[in-house]
C-alpha cells in the first residue's frame, strides 16, 4: 500500500471536522463536541467543527495540528498530535469564545471533566484519529503514529499520550498493537448516564 503522509491545511478543514465528530462519538449517539455545540443535525455540527479548525486561536483542534494519511492521492486517515504546554484547556475556551460560545459550555460537559485524563505538559498528545472505512487499515494508522512521534521527538518530547473511552475495545486494542499501554483509568456513574461507557482510559509510550 502506498501511503503518504502530509500536514493538514486549512483547505482540509471539512475532512478534520468529520475526523473530530466521529472520534468524539466513537460509536456512541452524542460526544464531546455535540454537547459544547449542541446543533441540531450533524451537518450543523460539521460547521461549527468547520469553523473551530480555523479559528485565529490555535487550540488543540486547529489544522495545523493535524497529519492526513493519502492513499493513491486520495485522503484515507486523519490524526492530530498536539503540545499541551501550548495547546491549553484555556486556549480551547478562548477558541470556543471566539465561535460564540461562552462559559456556560462547561457545565455541559461536566461529566467529561470528571473524567477527562490529567495531562503532562511535558507529553505529546495523540488525538482524533480516524479512518475513511473503506480504507481500514492497521498500516495506515500506524504510519500516522510513527510521523506523529517523529514530530514529537523532534520537539524533545520523550513520552506521548492519549486516551480511549473505556469499552472502546477496538481502538484500544490498535493503540496497544503500536505499543501503548492502559496507564491509568477513570470512572463516573454520570459519565455513563451522559455518554453510555464507564469513563475514560489514558495511555502512554515512551518515544
Amino acid at each position: 500500500m502506498d501511503i503518504k503522509i502530509r500536514k493538514a491545511a486549512e483547505a482540509d478543514s471539512e475532512l478534520l471536522a468529520w475526523a473530530i465528530m466521529e472520534s468524539s462519538r466513537a460509536g456512541k449517539k452524542l460526544g464531546l463536541f455535540d454537547l459544547i455545540f449542541s446543533p441540531v443535525d450533524d451537518a450543523a455540527l460539521l460547521e461549527r467543527l468547520v469553523q473551530l479548525t480555523t479559528t485565529e486561536t490555535k487550540s488543540y483542534c486547529h489544522f495545523s495540528n493535524f497529519i492526513i494519511a493519502e492513499v493513491g492521492g486520495v485522503s484515507a486517515g486523519v490524526l492530530c498530535g498536539y503540545e499541551p504546554r501550548i495547546a491549553t484547556h484555556e486556549i480551547f475556551s478562548k477558541a470556543l469564545y471566539e465561535l460564540g460560545c461562552n462559559e456556560g459550555y462547561e457545565e455541559r460537559i461536566a461529566a467529561y471533566l470528571l473524567c477527562k485524563p490529567e495531562i503532562d505538559r511535558k507529553t505529546w498528545v495523540l488525538d482524533f484519529m480516524e479512518e475513511k472505512p473503506e480504507f481500514e487499515s492497521l498500516e495506515i494508522l500506524k504510519e500516522m503514529i510513527q510521523k506523529s512521534l517523529l514530530t514529537g521527538r523532534l520537539k524533545g518530547y520523550r513520552q506521548v499520550q492519549t486516551m480511549v473511552e473505556i469499552g472502546s475495545v477496538e481502538t484500544q486494542m490498535v493503540y496497544e498493537k503500536l505499543g501503548f499501554s492502559v496507564e491509568d483509568e477513570k470512572r463516573a456513574d454520570f459519565y455513563r448516564e451522559v455518554f453510555g461507557r464507564a469513563g475514560i482510559a489514558s495511555l502512554q509510550m515512551h518515544l
